[in-house]
C-alpha cells in the first residue's frame, strides 16, 4: 500500500520472546477501525529466541503498514521504545506491550478525543485479563480535558497512553534504560507539560495480561535493584518540572507512598543486611529528606508516615522491625482520644520509642461511609428532604451534632450548616449497622441561611459526620443503587419563593450529581433561567454543508419568550438567520433549525438562539462529538470548503469557521481516496 498521508498514529510495540501473545497483540492493531492507511506499526525485536523474529516478518508479510526491527537484546523495553520514537511519523503515539492488545475501536476513540479537545495525552480504559491489575479511578467516567491535578490520571504512569508526538518530540522524551519503572518518569514528564489530559472511560481500550511463561518484566525484574534508579528519576522529574508548592507536593506525594515507602516496607526486609544498610537504606533517606515536606508528610497515612519519621531520624533498626512486622501491625485497629483517631501500632506513646503521636494520626484517613438513598422536594417553596446513612467506621452511632454543610463554589460567602436529625435503627435498612446510622435533612431553602434564602450560585453540600467526639466532613454523595438496582435521581428543579424579608427575589433550584456522584445545588435568580435547551447538532447527510440544531423549551419559557430564530454572527458583522421551526404536535415545546453553511463567506461565525426581547441571545452550546464537515460550493470538481466547531467564543457560544481546504489538502484528500480507497 503506498501511503500518500503521515499517519495518525504510530504504534510502537517493544517485543521479546512474547509468543504466543504476539500475535493477538499486533492483529488488535492490523484491524483497528480507524483504518491501516492512518496507522504505522513499528514492531522492534529485541534480540527474541522463541520465534518471536519469525512471527513479526510473518506478520510484515501481510501487512504493508507493520515495520520490524531485529536488534541484540538491550535488557529492557526501553531501547526499543526509543527505537521506535527515532522512527515514528505519526502525529500521535502509542505505545502497546507485545503481551497486551487493543479494543477494536480503540485508537479511533482515541484519536478523536485528543483532535476534538486539543489535548496532548489520552488515557484509554485498561481492562485486565487474568487478574492482572490496572488502574481503575482514573476511568470512573469520560473526562474530554483535565489535568494531572484535578483528577486521577496521575495514579497511572504506564506508557500504554496515546500522546501527541510534537510533546515528545518538544520535550526530547526518551526512555532510560532500566529494567523496571523506566517508563515512569517519560510518563510523568509528558503528564507534567501535557497542554491538557483526555481519558476515554466508556470504551475498553486496552487489555493489559501477564504472559503464560510468567516472564514480564514486571514480575522478573521486580527487586529493588531494578527499581532504584528509575525511582530516582521520578522524584528528580517532578523536581524538575514544578516549583515548590501544594502543587508539587500532590504530585510528589504518589511517588513517597509509591515508589518510597511501598516497596522499602515489601522489599527492603528481603535484602541481605549489607545490601539493606548500605546500599539502599541510604537511597530512601535521601530521598525522605529531599522531597518529603511538611505538606506531603501530613497527607500520608500513618504507616507511610511513621516510615518517613524514621527515615529523617537515621532510625535503621526500627526502620527494618516496622517493615518486617508491617501486615501484622496494619490490623490492630485504632484508640480514640480527645476527638483524635490514633493507629495502635506498638511503637505509638512507647517511651522508649519516642515516636510522635502526629506519626500515628489516622483520623483524617480513617474511612466513612455514607450516602444519599432519597433527595425530593416536599410542600411547597423550595423544601428539599435528604435522607441517608453514614458513620464513621469502627465508632458506632452517629452523634445528634452531626450536620449539613452547604459550601460555595467559586464565591464568597460562609458556609451554611443545617441540622441533622439522626434516625434510629428501626428506620434503616437490614444492611445498615450502628456504622452507618440513618440521617434526616429537611432544608427550607427560603429561610436556610440565618432565615435568608440561598444566595445565587453552585453550592455543593458536605456531611460533618460526628462519632465519639471524632469529626469528619465529606461530600454528600449518590447512593451507589436504590431497591430497584437504579442509582437515586436527583429531584427536579424548583422554583423557591422570594421569603419573607423585603428584597429577596424568587429563585430556581436545581439539584445535580457530579461526575464523581456528589450531591450540589444550582441556585439561580429566576430571570437567569435559560428559556429553553439545545439537545442536538448535527450535519445534515442529504444536504452537505447544512447545519440543524434541535432543542426543546423549558418550563420557565411560559413566563418569557422563546427563542424564533438561528442566528449565525460573523467576525466582519455580517449576520444570517433563520427561523425556527417548532413541532407540530400540540406540545410546542419542541424546535429545530436548518442553518446553510455552505452560503456563508469564509471566516468565523458564532451560534446564538434569538429572542424577540431585545438584545436576547440564548448561546448554542459546542456539541460534544461533532466533526467538520466538507462541500463544493459548484460543481464536483470545483474547490471544495470545510467547516468545523472551534472552542467555545464569547458566553460559551459555539463558533464555526468556515473556509476552502488549501490545494495541497484537497489535492492529497483525493489522491487518497482514489488510491487507497480510504474514506473521505
Amino acid at each position: 500500500m503506498l501511503r500518500t498521508n503521515p499517519p495518525r498514529v504510530s504504534v510502537i510495540i517493544p517485543a521479546y520472546n512474547s509468543m504466543p501473545e504476539l500475535t493477538k497483540c499486533v492483529t488488535s492493531v492490523m484491524e483497528q477501525t480507524l483504518g491501516l492507511d492512518r496507522i504505522e506499526i513499528i514492531a522492534v525485536d529485541d534480540g527474541s529466541t522463541d520465534g518471536t523474529a519469525d512471527e513479526l516478518d510473518r506478520l510484515a508479510h501481510t501487512c504493508p503498514s507493520l515495520r520490524v526491527v531485529h536488534q541484540p537484546n538491550s535488557g529492557g523495553a526501553g531501547g526499543p521504545r526509543n527505537i521506535g520514537l527515532d522512527m515514528a511519523g505519526g502525529d500521535y503515539v502509542f505505545f502497546l506491550d507485545s503481551d497486551d492488545y487493543l479494543g477494536p475501536d480503540a485508537l479511533r476513540r482515541m484519536v478523536a478525543m485528543a483532535d476534538e479537545n486539543r489535548t496532548d495525552v489520552v488515557l484509554g480504559k485498561m481492562v485486565s485479563v487474568g487478574g492482572r491489575a490496572v488502574p481503575t479511578a482514573v476511568f470512573s467516567h469520560n473526562q474530554p480535558r483535565t489535568d494531572v491535578f484535578s483528577s486521577a490520571a496521575y495514579r497511572t504512569l504506564g506508557c500504554w497512553k496515546l500522546f501527541r508526538r510534537s510533546l515528545i518530540e518538544r520535550l526530547d522524551l526518551r526512555f532510560p534504560p532500566y529494567r523496571n519503572c523506566e517508563d515512569k518518569p517519560f510518563t510523568a514528564a509528558a503528564f507534567l507539560n501535557a497542554d491538557g489530559i483526555s481519558v476515554v472511560a466508556d470504551y475498553d481500550c486496552y487489555y493489559s495480561r501477564n504472559r503464560q511463561n510468567g516472564n514480564n518484566l514486571t514480575l522478573t525484574a521486580a527487586d529493588l535493584v531494578h527499581r532504584m534508579d528509575g525511582t530516582r528519576l521520578c522524584f528528580e522529574t517532578v523536581a524538575r518540572y514544578l516549583e515548590p508548592g501544594p502543587r508539587r507536593d500532590q504530585i510528589m506525594r504518589r511517588h513517597v507512598e509509591w515508589e518510597l515507602c511501598g516497596p522499602l516496607r515489601a522489599l527492603l526486609p528481603k535484602e541481605s543486611e549489607e545490601q539493606a544498610r548500605e546500599r539502599f537504606y541510604p537511597q530512601f533517606r535521601e530521598w525522605a529528606l529531599s522531597y518529603v515536606t511538611e505538606g506531603v508528610f501530613q497527607k500520608l497515612a500513618p504507616p507511610d508516615r511513621l516510615i518517613v519519621h524514621l527515615l529523617r531520624a537515621d532510625r535503621y533498626e526500627d526502620l527494618i522491625t516496622v517493615a518486617r512486622h508491617a501486615k501484622e501491625d496494619a490490623a490492630r485497629g485504632n484508640v480514640v482520644d480527645k476527638g483524635r483517631v490514633y493507629w495502635c501500632h506498638p511503637f505509638f506513646r512507647d517511651p522508649v520509642k519516642a515516636v510522635p503521636d502526629a506519626c500515628f494520626d489516622a483520623t483524617d484517613r480513617i474511612p466513612v461511609r455514607h450516602e444519599l438513598a432519597e433527595a425530593a422536594w416536599t410542600g411547597d417553596g423550595g423544601v428539599l428532604r435528604l435522607a441517608g446513612h453514614a458513620g464513621i467506621e469502627s465508632l458506632g452511632a452517629l452523634e445528634p451534632t452531626t450536620r449539613l454543610i452547604l459550601r460555595p463554589r467559586g464565591f464568597s460567602h460562609p458556609d451554611v450548616c443545617v441540622p441533622v436529625t439522626v434516625r434510629t435503627a428501626a428506620h434503616q435498612p437490614i444492611e445498615h449497622t450502628d456504622e452507618a446510622t440513618g440521617f434526616l435533612v429537611e432544608m427550607d431553602l427560603r429561610t436556610v441561611d440565618s432565615g435568608a434564602p440561598l444566595g445565587a450560585g453552585v453550592w455543593d453540600l458536605h456531611l460533618d459526620v460526628r462519632a465519639k467526639g471524632v469529626s469528619r466532613t465529606v461530600r454528600l454523595r449518590q447512593a451507589r443503587t436504590d431497591p430497584n438496582g437504579e442509582r437515586t435521581a436527583p429531584p427536579r428543579r424548583e422554583v423557591v419563593a422570594a421569603g419573607s424579608r423585603p428584597g429577596h427575589e424568587p429563585t430556581t433550584a436545581h439539584p445535580f450529581f457530579t461526575p464523581y456522584g456528589n450531591f450540589s445545588l444550582d441556585i439561580r435568580r429566576t430571570e437567569d433561567e435559560p428559556v429553553c435547551h439545545v439537545t442536538g447538532t448535527v450535519w445534515d447527510t442529504s444536504a452537505p454543508g447544512t447545519l440543524v440544531v434541535s432543542g426543546r423549551l423549558t418550563d420557565d419559557a411560559a413566563r418569557r419568550p422563546g427563542p424564533t430564530a438561528l442566528r449565525a454572527e460573523g467576525d466582519s458583522g455580517s449576520v444570517r438567520e433563520v427561523p425556527l421551526r417548532y413541532a407540530p404536535d400540540g406540545s410546542g415545546t419542541g424546535f429545530t433549525a436548518r442553518l446553510p453553511v455552505r452560503k456563508l463567506s469564509p471566516g468565523r461565525w458564532t451560534l446564538t438562539l434569538r429572542t424577540d426581547e431585545p438584545n436576547s441571545r440564548i448561546p448554542v452550546p459546542p456539541p460534544k462529538g461533532l466533526t467538520g464537515t466538507r462541500w463544493f460550493r459548484a460543481a464536483r470538481l470545483g474547490r471544495p470548503y470545510y467547516a468545523k466547531p472551534l472552542p467555545r467564543g464569547s458566553k460559551g457560544a459555539m463558533v464555526l469557521r468556515v473556509a476552502p481546504v488549501g490545494p495541497a489538502a484537497a489535492l492529497r484528500r483525493r489522491l487518497g481516496r482514489h488510491g487507497s480507497g480510504s474514506r473521505p
